[in-house]
């Protein structure tokens, strides 16, 4: 009898032990579509997109910026790795986020106080910078035109150096008026903001 227990249990273990082989092969496979993937970090892994964040107020309006930092890497970002005249989620994972506690007015178009993906289309000359109202997007695939909210043309400045992460910086330029700025490899683009 003892032996016949031992024999179930041990019987018991090993099918355990291969259901979850098979499951972890089946999350693999289920991934090996995605080219971006949300990364976690692990001791001595460094995330290659990490999550970042950047914040200002404009008087009493809370500015707020929320994505994945991909570093360059030795890569030929634009024309490369970010296709010119295709949206793009300007940042890495999920599409980047931006949001306002009050009424802005986005070089001249009045944008309400909310939160918003914001994509970009980069190309050699021009950039379109969009943002729609569907904030919470993986990268650009369910990305809608239809749910735009604002469109603007900008011209991309080539930098004299090289900054390796992709960074957006808010900046003031009194209590009611700033720039929006977004520089990565060598390419920076910016565009005014000020309270309504």
């Amino acid at each position: 009898m003892k032996k016949i227990l031992l024999i179930s249990i041990c019987l018991l273990a090993f099918a355990c032990t291969g259901k979850q082989d098979n499951a972890s092969g089946e999350h693999a496979d289920d991934h090996s579509n995605h080219t971006q993937e949300n990364e976690v970090a692990t001791p001595g892994k460094q995330v290659k997109s990490p999550h970042t964040e950047v914040m200002a107020m404009l008087g009493g309006n809370h500015i707020h910026i929320d994505y994945s930092s991909p570093r360059v890497r030795g890569r030929q970002i634009f024309g490369g790795l970010v296709a010119f005249g295709e949206v793009w989620s300007t940042g890495a994972h999920k599409a980047t986020a931006i949001s306002f506690t009050q009424d802005m007015v986005i070089e001249n178009k009045e944008v309400k106080a909310g939160k918003y993906a914001l994509f970009t289309i980069p190309g050699e000359k021009e950039w379109v910078v969009i943002l729609n109202k569907i904030w919470d997007q993986h990268l650009a695939d369910k990305y809608d035109p239809k749910e735009d909210i604002l469109r603007l043309n900008v011209a991309p400045k080539v930098e004299e150096s090289s900054v390796e992460e992709l960074t957006f910086k808010v900046i003031p330029k009194d209590d009611n008026s700033g720039v929006i700025r977004f520089q990565w490899d060598k390419t920076s683009i910016e565009f005014n903001i000020r309270n309504k």
